[in-house]
């Protein structure tokens, strides 16, 4: 049969680490030993407490459909724990939770994003981010960041770039690839010149706990009408869980409901009542831990990348990845991943994920497995420049 797919299907790009990670797999599966470094995945199991309570929830026969914004306990603890970590009183009926941060995103660009508008967001970036909004009949508005301005858009560049149908921002603090954090006061000029614009602020926080050294702040202690998205995935260690969470307007509630609801009815829900320990001090105690052994892993990674010649301007200061300038070795990393993979065995995303600004020179190398891994990613690279 001659199917006619339709053009937003067509022009919706593939995930490139996705297409590395299945190849990966194929040559695990071949008895490769291949060192796993291209996606955004903990290699630590979910905490013990958190699988604990999933198997209560199965035993109780709590498999039913829940509210679609997830149950009260839930968003009960969720505000409990803005309490907690930021100090911030936020009600619980302002938290929305959802299928994943994906589902989030999804929910607040179905609320904010019409045909035709577009959101303006840091090239480099999430990649899928303007993969949603092209389900939408909009568009993401890519605007090169370098270095310099810590891979984040400026007050300077939001008053810049905005056009006429920019209906919002998007920033990602820490920012996946590039670990880039906003601080208080810069997160304080961003929300001041989207407000002079009128526009939509969103804020993905997927990455708070995964910061080394300090802890984030949330937009939420500067501007209290911006969305937030959140996650268990990352922080939390529960990516297959699927869970996530909104933190939005009140008078944006009503509205996102509706369309969860009307988009998968409720979020699962034995990942609910399992997130419910994911607040208990003994798991917060266990992913304090994890998070040290991160900084311990990005500390190993950047010095080792750094040694064989990869320019790493910014030390990565939260999430769990670097991004590192690989002109010194190609001038198209997106060939040299593949090659690597297929070489050395080392699984690792070229640029071209993330954006078009200068993104054949960059390598997103994640740090979510082992120190003893890390090393041996380092030695099979030292090996490939040689040869």
């Amino acid at each position: 049969m001659d199917y006619r797919w339709s053009g937003r299907a067509r022009e919706i790009e593939s995930f490139k680490v996705m297409d590395l990670l299945k190849r990966a797999k194929e040559l695990d599966a071949q008895g490769c030993d291949v060192v796993h470094m291209e996606a955004g995945e903990p290699d630590f199991s979910t905490a013990p407490l958190i699988r604990e309570a999933a198997h209560r929830a199965i035993d109780m026969g709590l498999t039913q459909y829940t509210p679609s914004a997830g149950i009260p306990e839930l968003r009960q603890a969720i505000s409990g724990f803005y309490q907690q970590r930021y100090g911030l009183d936020i009600a619980a009926n302002r938290i929305i939770v959802t299928s994943g941060a994906s589902g989030a995103l999804l929910l607040v660009f179905g609320l904010l994003a019409d045909p035709d508008t577009t959101f303006m967001m840091s090239d480099p970036g999430y990649p899928c981010n303007r993969q949603f909004l092209r389900m939408l009949e909009a568009r993401g508005q890519l605007v090169p960041t370098s270095a310099e301005q810590n891979f984040q858009l400026t007050p300077e560049l939001i008053r810049q770039e905005w056009k006429a149908n920019t209906a919002g921002v998007l920033l990602a603090s820490p920012a996946n690839p590039t670990g880039s954090v906003l601080h208080r006061d810069e997160l304080t000029a961003v929300a001041e010149a989207v407000r002079e614009k009128n526009g939509a602020l969103v804020v993905d926080e997927l990455y708070h706990g995964l910061t080394y050294g300090f802890d984030a702040p949330s937009v939420l202690e500067v501007d209290p009408e911006a969305f937030v998205i959140n996650s268990f995935s990352k922080y939390f260690g529960m990516t297959g869980w699927r869970l996530g969470w909104i933190v939005a307007p009140q008078a944006a509630v009503p509205e996102i409901e509706k369309l969860s609801q009307n988009l998968y009815i409720s979020p699962p829900t034995i990942s609910q009542y399992a997130a419910l320990a994911a607040f208990e001090p003994e798991t917060l105690l266990v992913l304090e831990e994890r998070r040290h052994q991160f900084e311990l892993r990005r500390n190993l990674l950047v010095d080792g990348l750094r040694q064989l010649g990869f320019k790493i301007p910014l030390m990565p200061e939260g999430a769990f990845y670097v991004y590192a300038d690989a002109s010194h070795l190609t001038d198209n990393t997106f060939e040299y991943c593949w090659r690597l993979l297929e070489e050395q065995h080392v699984a690792v995303t070229p640029g071209l994920d993330f954006g078009t600004y200068r993104a054949n020179q960059f390598i997103r190398f994640s740090y979510t497995t082992g120190l003893d891994r890390i090393e041996l990613a380092l030695q099979r690279l030292a090996t490939k420049m040689t040869v």
